[in-house]
């Protein structure tokens, strides 16, 4: 059976779901395992603060597709379920995620589309993963993280993974793992600066190290606005201009490169979401709720459409983002 095809209207590219057989996360994963508690979902003993149907739960999905006006929502894994581990158990655990999704995806009437997961193993093993991906009816594309064991998009499994998916024409989204350090242990600050950092260094070394252009077919979205990247381009252009360490193998400025990335709506605050469309291009805008979680946009295509791109524009964004008239 294969999906059908996508609905009208506009897409949401930044949603999270995980069936409850795949709440035991896979080894490695720095935070869980996911647990139900009277409804509510927790990650190990930290409540979430999301109902536990809301995150595996196709319906409840659904119905807030309808409450929030969007057409099409697209789904990933939440970031804590990403494998990390080059062990043949994380290969399962993408394998069983991936499956499932597609499961779901085929079943909802064009409403879902998938991102999948791959474990983080071999190039070897990467590449077979992703080409399962891209022969999968319902997934367009991968999620990964933005930097793993202190490295990027522009080395080791991160650069292999965006290389292949740009051979396979996969679209990649890129979500920060909240990534924890001593001196943001109080006040959510692992979320509230950890994840704009984890996003804007990633956006920093696609752009400085050259990959980005040698890639030009890739479609890569950065979420949450693309984090604290579009603030700080004025200062990477500087330093492109001034320092050819700065400069690495990118041979346009910082900001004309960024022209040609995507970003997600989820700026949680106008002005912010404003500065993006002048970075980016309104064409390079795609709608994100970053559903089910506390830090999401509850009415995302309202926002987006009130301080960013009409609806046209960001359904046309994400379909070019998705790959979806290919």
């Amino acid at each position: 059976m294969t999906a059908a095809t996508p609905a009208d209207g506009v897409i949401d590219v930044h949603a999270h779901w995980l069936p409850r057989t795949l709440f035991g996360l896979p080894p490695g994963a720095p935070y869980g395992p996911m647990n139900d508690r009277d409804g509510q979902l927790y990650l190990g003993d930290l409540p979430l603060s999301i109902a536990t149907d809301a995150m595996s739960d196709e319906a409840a999905i659904i119905e807030d597709m309808a409450r929030a006006g969007v057409g099409i929502r697209v789904l990933s894994a939440p970031p804590f379920a990403f494998p990390l581990g080059a062990d043949t158990a994380g290969v399962d655990y993408a394998l069983a995620f991936n499956t499932a999704l597609a499961e779901v995806v085929t079943r909802a009437d064009g409403k879902l589309l998938g991102l999948g997961i791959v474990s983080l193993s071999t190039p070897e093993s990467v590449t077979d993963q992703l080409t399962a991906i891209a022969g999968t009816d319902g997934l367009v594309g991968v999620a990964i993280p933005p930097v793993v064991d202190g490295g990027s998009l522009h080395r080791g499994v991160l650069r292999h993974i965006v290389t292949e998916a740009a051979r396979l024409g996969l679209a990649v989204l890129v979500h920060p793992m909240q990534i924890g350090r001593p001196e943001w242990a109080d006040y959510y600050l692992a979320n509230l600066i950890g994840n704009p950092v984890e996003t804007a260094t990633a956006v920093a070394n696609l752009v400085l190290s050259g990959l980005k252009d040698e890639l030009p077919a890739l479609r890569i979205c950065f979420l949450h606005g693309g984090g604290c990247a579009p603030g700080l381009l004025g200062r990477w252009d500087h330093g492109w201009r001034a320092r050819a360490d700065a400069r690495g193998g990118c041979a346009r400025l910082p900001s004309e490169v960024v022209a040609d990335l995507y970003f997600d709506t989820v700026t949680h605050d106008a002005p912010q979401l404003e500065l993006l469309g002048k970075i980016a291009g309104k064409d390079k805008i795609v709608c994100g709720s970053d559903y089910p979680f506390d830090m999401a946009e509850a009415d995302p295509v309202r926002f987006a459409v009130k301080h960013g791109p009409d609806e046209e524009a960001l359904t046309r964004a994400a379909r070019a983002f998705l790959g979806m008239d290919r």
